[in-house]
């Protein structure tokens, strides 16, 4: 006897409804698993570029040091260059001089600079024209001043003049420049 006018269904724990309710579970449960494994892969990422920024840096506080070694170096050369070239022009301008010292009549046929001396070698007519033209500029200039004559074939004098700077008195030159 049949009693019902549909065929019956089989019974199941899981109802239309139920599964829906499972899915949408089931949907967000794998929506936060996705969200923290991309949360997970963008810290990777943001620890390892934290990594590379930080070697760069250094990178680059290694090439700034550098370069500053390299800048002290040239300030140093450039100082020294700048010493060389003034040494070598008081040097020029002091044997400018020294020729604009020496009288028409006398006669250089040598001259050695020294550390703190002079010694010029050469021909003069007489003494007197020797002392009185060149030995009191030389005075005037130098501490000590030597002088030694021998005769020449032709009856003028050939002269060795040493003359000196007392080295005490040139530091406390220097010392006020």
């Amino acid at each position: 006897m049949k009693y019902s006018y549909i065929k019956p269904r089989k019974k199941t724990p899981l109802t239309p409804e139920l599964q829906i309710v499972f899915t949408f579970f089931a949907m967000t449960l794998l929506m936060l698993i996705a969200t923290y494994s991309f949360l997970l892969y963008k810290d990777y990422t943001f620890v390892q570029d934290k990594q590379s920024i930080i070697e760069h840096k250094k990178e680059l506080e290694a090439s700034i040091n550098q370069m500053q070694n390299q800048i002290s170096f040239i300030q140093k050369q450039k100082a020294l260059a700048e010493k060389v070239f003034t040494q070598n022009m008081v040097l020029k301008d002091s044997i400018a001089n020294l020729f604009d010292l020496v009288p028409q009549r006398i006669t250089l046929s040598r001259a050695q600079l020294l550390k703190n001396g002079l010694i010029l070698y050469g021909i003069t007519p007489n003494k007197d024209v020797y002392n009185f033209m060149l030995q009191a500029p030389l005075r005037s200039i130098f501490h000590k001043t030597y002088s030694s004559f021998y005769p020449a074939k032709n009856g003028w004098l050939m002269f060795v003049s040493t003359n000196y700077m007392d080295e005490s008195q040139t530091e406390g030159l220097e010392s006020e420049n």
